[in-house]
């Protein structure tokens, strides 16, 4: 996949005002300062998100239209601490019901700081996620991101740990770094995978390696 089209259509607090031509919509979400917006932004060869050193800063649902084919969503991070509490369960009941409500959703990318033990909220959502994938074709999709921080070696042992804490299969989970791109190509592929009809999608291989190069 190529993105070379994209059109902010908005940002939403309530399910009824989000867009309703019904083209799919690709989700992304993550603990706070995860580097949720830097990914994007990289996926997209451009700065559609915003990013910031404050976490937390993200606080409604954007949709951004791709290549007039498919909606990127940029939802609301999770876990900071220092936002007002009533705020907080706010976002988790509106994140909660967009996840759970939203017909057009067709995946969930769930960014994890690959240097960090997955907390709480990380192993909540991820339940969660799997527990609606177990009910209809929502598809979720494990990012670990900040890999340019580690080595090759430290990056293979904690995978494994991230995803032995998540109960999840390391073939379920990919590899990038905003700053160099690495992974960013089978991000775009597996996007492009899933917005695919089965009947079309011939080409997809079960041995396909996260393609991530060391520094």
């Amino acid at each position: 996949m190529n993105i070379k089209d994209i059109d902010f259509c908005g940002s939403f607090t309530q399910l009824e005002k989000m867009p309703k031509d019904r083209l799919p919509e690709i989700a992304f979400i993550g603990r706070s300062n995860v580097g949720k917006s830097s990914l994007i932004n990289n996926l997209c060869n451009r700065k559609i998100a915003k990013t910031s050193s404050t976490p937390g800063k993200t606080q409604l649902i954007n949709f951004f239209k791709i290549n007039r084919k498919f909606y990127l969503v940029d939802l609301p991070g999770y876990g900071y601490a220092k936002v007002a509490l009533d705020v907080k369960k706010k976002w988790e009941a509106f994140i909660d019901i967009y996840l759970q409500k939203r017909e057009t959703l067709k995946a969930v990318f769930l960014l994890l700081d690959i240097r960090r033990e997955p907390n709480e909220h990380d192993k909540m959502l991820t339940s969660w996620i799997k527990s609606l994938s177990n009910t209809s074709d929502l598809r979720p999709v494990y990012v670990l991101t900040k890999a340019d921080k580690l080595g090759r070696s430290a990056i293979a042992k904690n995978k494994a740990e991230i995803a032995k804490a998540l109960f999840i299969s390391q073939h379920e989970m990919f590899i990038h770094s905003s700053v160099s791109g690495n992974g960013k190509k089978e991000l775009l592929k597996c996007i492009d995978e899933i917005l695919t009809p089965p009947a079309e999608n011939l080409s997809i291989s079960d041995e396909d390696e996260d393609g991530f190069e060391e520094e």
